[in-house]
């Protein structure tokens, strides 16, 4: 087993709590480490789970669990966590995991999940669409793709996630959300491969060469997954296939260091709006 077996990682450090008298991580916290893991492997897929779940109608189910010991990790070493799906069963899944200090493996698992019935927990078949999942996301394919277009076609997945985050999470008056720029606007709605709208966002027209972007919202389960930036440059390409030469936004103040790994660069000093704090943004496209 090594590093290049996987696709999916995640990263953690040892912290003082997980490790034993011998000063080295207690066994027991490496099937920890690797159920860390597992929802970076479903944000991976695009999928939030418990939705996912409700959408294929079934729940997985652990069935075994297995773990080898090459090497001990120690407090504060970095640890990089992989998974992979090694083979889809009829009812049955099969996940690996890999617990890597730089290059060196020290623990190899192996977790067997059966799909099942959430009411009864008897066992059915893997459904077709999740099979596909795993295995094209094995296959280094895309988890989810970016649709563009105007609110006639895209604004009831497009109001289903900012309705999730923007007035069920954060607060924000549906009246102050919702707007009549909507209908000039260009959309654009992240889809996973079940269909399920998961990323949001919205071009408008600020000034001549200038477009704005806005209404940026990720689901909360599958933030940190990358979707948000594949939204923000489907609508940066709209933008310059219009002719724009800068994006200007209106940036939470608390997802800064979000659009500044993405190029933005601030612009003036923060203001309020719906009770959050803001900030102008903007980069040249």
């Amino acid at each position: 087993m090594q590093r290049t077996d996987f696709r999916c990682f995640h990263r953690l450090r040892v912290r003082w709590a997980e490790v034993d008298m011998q000063k080295i991580v207690f066994n027991a916290h490496y099937l920890m480490y690797i159920d860390t893991a597992m929802m970076d492997y479903w944000r991976a897929l695009a999928l939030p789970y418990e939705a996912s779940m409700v959408a294929l109608g079934g729940d997985i189910y652990v069935k075994k669990a297995t773990l080898e010991y090459h090497a001990s990790a120690q407090l504060e070493d970095l640890l990089d966590i992989g998974l992979r799906c090694a083979r889809v069963g009829n009812s049955s899944l099969l996940l690996q995991a890999g617990i890597f200090r730089g290059e060196q493996l020290l623990v190899s698992g192996e977790l067997v999940y059966v799909f099942a019935d959430p009411a009864t927990q008897t066992s059915r078949p893997v459904p077709e669409a999740l099979r596909a999942i795993f295995a094209a996301y094995e296959a280094g394919d895309a988890m989810a793709h970016a649709h563009c277009g105007a609110w006639d076609a895209l604004g009831p997945d497009a109001a289903r996630v900012r309705h999730a985050v923007f007035i069920q999470e954060q607060g924000i008056p549906a009246d102050i959300e919702v707007d009549e720029l909507d209908a000039t606007a260009v959309h654009v709605v992240l889809r996973n491969r079940l269909g399920m709208p998961v990323a949001t966002g919205r071009l408008l027209q600020h000034a001549p060469g200038e477009g704005r972007i806005g209404r940026m919202a990720v689901e909360r389960a599958l933030r940190g997954g990358g979707w948000g930036r594949q939204v923000l440059r489907a609508l940066e390409d709209a933008a310059r296939a219009r002719g724009d030469q800068r994006a200007l936004l209106h940036a939470q103040v608390q997802a800064r260091a979000f659009y500044e790994r993405a190029g933005y660069h601030i612009h003036g000093e923060p203001w309020m709006e719906a009770g959050i704090p803001h900030i102008t943004m903007q980069r040249a496209l």
